[in-house]
C-alpha cells in the first residue's frame, strides 16, 4: 500500500463524507486526519473485501460515533417513515442557499443511519453496495434507508416552504 498516493487520492471524499456528517469544517478535518492515521496504523487489517474508499468511510464512521459518544449527542433510536419511489432530487433544491442551509439543518437532526446513509450517497458519493458494505448490510437496505432519508427531508422541506 502506498500510502502518501491513498491519502492524495481519497483525501477530499473522506473529508466530503465527514463535514456532511459534522456540519462542521473544523472537526472534519480533525476526524479526517485521524482516519488516515488509524487507516496507516492499521493497513495490515485491510482485506481488500471491499473498496480502500469503503474502508476509510467505515474509519470515518467509527470515529464520528466515537466523537458523538464523547459529545453526548448520539443518539440509537431509528424512525422508520413510508418509502416512495419517486424520483424527486435533493441535490435540485441545493441550488437555492437558503434551501441548502434548511436541508443541512433537517440533515443534522436527522437520526441514524438515514443521516449517514444519506450524507455517503449525496456528499460521500458512494454507490449503495458501498454502502451497504459500510454498515454490514445489503446494498437493497441502503438503497431503501436512502429513500427514507429523503422522504424525511423532501417532506420537512415541503412543510419548510408552506411557512
Amino acid at each position: 500500500m502506498e500510502f502518501e498516493k491513498i491519502y492524495r487520492q481519497h483525501f477530499d471524499d473522506v473529508y466530503r463524507y465527514l463535514r456532511g456528517l459534522t456540519l462542521n469544517e473544523s472537526v472534519a478535518e480533525e476526524l479526517t486526519q485521524e482516519t488516515f492515521f488509524r487507516a496507516f496504523k492499521g493497513k495490515a487489517e485491510f482485506r481488500g473485501e471491499c473498496s480502500l474508499k469503503t474502508w476509510l468511510c467505515q474509519i470515518a464512521k467509527n470515529l464520528y460515533f466515537d466523537y458523538l459518544k464523547k459529545s453526548k449527542r448520539f443518539e440509537d433510536d431509528v424512525d422508520i417513515s413510508k418509502v416512495e419511489d419517486e424520483k424527486t432530487s435533493v441535490l435540485d433544491m441545493l441550488i437555492d442557499k437558503e434551501l441548502a442551509l434548511q436541508i443541512h439543518k433537517e440533515l443534522h437532526m436527522m437520526k441514524e443511519p438515514y443521516k449517514e446513509v444519506f450524507t455517503l450517497r449525496i456528499f460521500g458519493e458512494l454507490s449503495f453496495k458501498e454502502i451497504g458494505s459500510v454498515f454490514g448490510k445489503s446494498e437493497h437496505w441502503a438503497c431503501v434507508t436512502f429513500h427514507r432519508a429523503k422522504e424525511k427531508i423532501k417532506n420537512k422541506m415541503e412543510e419548510y416552504n408552506e411557512n
